[in-house]
């Protein structure tokens, strides 16, 4: 059993061990903060970012629910909710949405994390737990591998999380802010200074943390998705650094490795949102210009086709048959009229497909469509269309 002790200094790390983690990681956020994108993007976005983060955090404890489950734990109120698992996702939802409507100023300090811890437990794990309360003197926790111990419930606790939060205020200040972020999500879990939750809770204080460090108010960098997908090397690196006297930097490396994946992946979300904006804006203004009655009536199934696919991001041919039903059901031959409607689409390069083994298609909106054609390429390739059936590259 690894014993707690008390740091020399709460934020001890080898700076030039991790100067090219560091580095990397800052430039990721700062791409992050740059790239211009559309409230409505952010919003949904966050939505997602939010699930995967609550999702992270629950299942790193060892929750274990379905995507239907855990939907239902993000709508519903933890009285209404049958599992655990479900009642702690859905306290964990509340926290962080509460935690983005803070203000910036607002102190990271003893009542600040008792709150988060009170909001994580309270409806879930209360029954064991007393929410936002310090472990008193018989109280003592043990975690990890190899397995750790908290600090010694009592006084040793209530100083040992003083002192943390007094540190934040004051030493943390002269390290970089992701590094303080990091330093804040190692120490609270080493000291576990409750009887239940510590990780969440935590996990949620970094992802305050890191929202102040210059990310934009409506991200949230999901590392509690990271650190589950990463979850043997996040246990490892997290009892090296109690093995090392405190020592942060291996979890200083592996964590800041975290922050450039996960702000590089949300990077590629906003570039996928602004392709697909460049996209529709270029569809609607082309199609919408066709001229004869034909062809105004053929763009309005075109369209259809074109908003399915960029909603969905790549459908099977049978999976797109069923979603433009209610647009084809009514022509003489519903199912010649969209094969024919989706060669018309491929010629014009707007679409793509794939072959599925043994037999069957993929479809997707080819979002490079914008950058190839100019407006008078466009009319001519819809001028030099093929009149019917012939040429088709789907069966």
């Amino acid at each position: 059993m690894i014993q707690y002790e008390f740091p020399r200094n709460w934020v001890q790390y080898d700076i030039l061990g991790i100067v090219n983690e560091l580095t990397a990681a800052k430039a990721a956020v700062l791409s992050l903060t740059a790239i211009p994108f559309q409230r409505s993007w952010a919003d949904e976005l966050q939505a997602i970012q939010l699930k995967r983060e609550v999702a992270g955090t629950s299942r790193i404890e060892g929750a274990e629910f379905t995507e239907r489950e855990l939907d239902a734990a993000m709508r519903e109120t933890t009285v209404e909710l049958q599992t655990r698992s479900q009642r702690q996702a859905a306290a964990a939802v509340a926290a962080y949405q509460w935690l983005t409507k803070l203000p910036n100023d607002l102190p990271i300090d003893g009542a600040l994390v008792r709150q988060i811890h009170r909001m994580m437990v309270t409806g879930a794990d209360d029954d064991h737990c007393p929410p936002g309360e310090i472990r008193k003197s018989d109280q003592n926790v043990t975690f990890g591998l190899p397995r750790h111990r908290g600090a010694e419930g009592g006084e040793e606790c209530e100083r040992a999380f003083n002192d943390l939060c007094r540190a934040i205020q004051q030493e943390f200040r002269a390290h970089d802010p992701l590094i303080q972020s990091l330093a804040i999500h190692y120490h609270f879990a080493a000291m576990h200074p409750f009887l239940d939750g510590n990780g969440r809770t935590v996990r949620a204080l970094e992802a305050l943390s890191l929202q102040r460090t210059g990310l934009k108010d409506s991200l949230l960098i999901a590392m509690s998705n990271y650190y589950y997908e990463e979850k043997n090397t996040y246990l490892a690196t997290l009892a090296e650094v109690r093995a090392k006297g405190h020592d942060l930097t291996p979890f200083l490396k592996f964590a800041l490795r975290g922050i450039e994946v996960q702000c590089k992946r949300l990077l590629d979300e906003i570039r996928t949102n602004v392709r697909k904006a460049l996209f529709r804006n270029l569809m609607f203004d082309l199609f919408k210009r066709l001229r004869t009655p034909r062809k105004r009536v053929m763009a309005e199934r075109h369209l259809e086709i074109l908003k399915t696919l960029l909603e969905a991001d790549a459908l099977t041919l049978d999976e797109l048959i069923k979603r433009t039903d209610p647009e084809y059901r009514t022509l003489t031959n519903p199912h010649k009229a969209l094969i024919r409607d989706l060669n018309y689409l491929i010629r014009l390069g707007a679409i793509a497909y794939q072959k599925l083994q043994p037999n069957g298609y993929r479809l997707f909106a080819r979002l490079e469509w914008p950058t190839e054609v100019t407006e008078t390429e466009f009319f001519a390739r819809v001028k030099q269309m093929p009149k019917a059936k012939t040429h088709s590259f789907l069966d």
